[in-house]
Formats: C-alpha cells, structure tokens, sequence
C-alpha cells in the first residue's frame, strides 16, 4: 500500500513560506500519511493538522511583534533570542491568545514527528507529536531551540538543539519509514547552496560543553548538499514533489518587518496555485 509523506524544512521567519502551502493544503483538503517537520517547520505542521488555517501567519506577522517572542532584550534576559517559552507556551497553550486545537491535533490519523538534536551526542531524533501532552509543547520547543541563539530544551530527562543541526530535511526518515511518496517542502529557492557556518571560533566557544554539536554544525553544509542531491534523484524517479520559492524574497531567519513576512507566506500561495495540478497528478499515481 502507498504511503505518502510530508517534510516541512525549517528556517524560522522563512517557514512563513511553507505556511502558505500548508493552508492551500487545508484549502484542498489534502493529507498525508506520515508529516515530519524541522524547527519552525515543526511549528507550522502543528497548526496544519489541528486544521488552524492562518494560524501559522499570525505567529509570523502579528506575535512576532511583541516584545517577548524573539529580540535582543529576550537575549539578555534569558539567553534566548526567540523566546519558545513564550511561542510555544504562553501563546500556545489552552489559555493562550491563540491556542493550538490540541484535540484535533491529537486525533489527526496522520504520523506526525518533530525532528530534534540530542545535546549530548548531536544526533537526530524524531520525536513524535502524539506524546505531546495539552500545554507541553516541548517538543516544538527542543525542535527550534537554535544554537547560540537558544538554550537547549529539556525533555524526557534530555537536552535538545534545532533539529537543522542534526538532520535539515529528513528525507531518509520518511523512506525508512515506508514513505514512497514524497512532498519537501524547502525555505529557500533551488538555486540556494548552504555555506560553511560562519563566526567559527565564536560559536565553538559558546556551545564548548555541547562537542558533538559542534561538529554537526561544522560540516552541515556537507550534509545539505547530499539531501538536496537525494531528493533530485527521487524527483527524477517520480517519487518526490518539491515546492521551493520562486523567488529570493528579503526574509531572513530573523526577519521582524510583517509586510516582508507576508509577501513571503503569498509567494507559498502563489507558488502552490502554481503547481497545483501538479501535485494532484503526483498524490494520486
């Protein structure tokens, strides 16, 4: 029997693309069997199959806003930037300005996995959404928690990283796990080549208790280019769907300026109307 598969790449602001697919998915009413998501990705997926359309872009262009959700006052207060706690708790939660429909997220049949590195051994782990308790979301939270920029998240008595550093796009999860149908869902346009991280010498010196995750940040690009050479191979066997934008937009992990952020989470709607069909013809071989 054929089981498709959704990834959902992370990137922060950036996932305001992806957030523009997943609601034409809700649109359309398509589904999958298995959904894995990345950092932010994991975020977004969270809302797409608890059916919240929108909700992804109120976090992206409304929250984002507000002085606790990410900044350098959060930074020096915490020793966070983006402020999970906040995103993924006060927000979140059943008594949050904008609440994730837990039930239905719970009671959505479709696999759901939230990909995060282990602190100690800098290793992916994919973390399964349906263990997420009403109002813990930590494994949102151990999934985006960025390097430098975030403290490690505690969960189930261990330290977790973004999952980016471990696995960016976790292709070999979803075929391992059966998948013979693919649909990727990238933040950045096809012409994109990861570099070599940059400020070495300075995030070796922050992130010195945490070795085997520095040494998956040392070579990411590498492993970038291998997925994204994986996944143009199984494109090319008729076994993977991509939507990537269309276009360089100005959005950055970062990015704070709303009307950027939704002219990225359009170009998702647009470059989704776009492929339409095409999808349609690929989910139903």
């Amino acid at each position: 029997m054929s089981k498709s598969g959704l990834i959902v790449e992370g990137g922060g602001m950036k996932c305001a693309y992806s957030a523009g697919i997943l609601d034409r998915f809700l649109d359309d009413g398509i589904c999958f069997d298995e959904c894995i998501g990345v950092s932010a990705g994991s975020g977004n997926l969270a809302s797409y199959l608890a059916n919240q359309r929108e909700r992804n872009l109120h976090f992206y262009t409304i929250y984002q806003k507000h002085p606790e959700y990410l900044g350098m006052r959060n930074y020096l207060k915490t020793g966070s930037y983006f402020n999970l706690q906040y995103i993924y708790g006060t927000i979140t939660n059943s008594t949050g300005i904008d609440p994730v429909d837990y039930q239905t997220l719970m009671d959505n049949p479709a696999e759901y996995y939230l990909t995060a590195t282990n602190a100690e051994t800098g290793k992916a782990e994919y973390l399964c959404g349906k263990d997420m308790k009403k109002d813990d979301f930590r494994a949102i939270m151990a999934s985006c928690a960025i390097p430098v920029v975030c403290k490690p998240i505690e969960l189930n008595g261990k330290l977790y990283f973004d999952g980016g550093v471990s696995d960016s796009i976790p292709v070999q999860k979803a075929l391992d796990d059966g998948c013979d149908k693919l649909v990727v869902l990238l933040e950045n346009p096809r012409s994109f080549v990861r570099q070599p991280q940059k400020y070495k010498p300075f995030y070796h010196v922050i992130l010195r208790n945490y070795p085997e995750v520095v040494k998956k940040i040392d070579d990411r690009h590498l492993r970038y280019y291998e997925v994204i050479a994986q996944i143009k191979k199984l494109e090319a066997k008729g076994k993977a769907f991509v939507f990537a934008p269309s276009q360089t937009g100005k959005v950055k992990t970062t990015t704070k300026d709303s009307q950027d952020i939704h002219e990225q989470y359009n170009l998702g709607v647009a470059d989704y109307d776009a492929g339409r069909e095409e999808l349609k013809e690929f989910l139903s071989r």
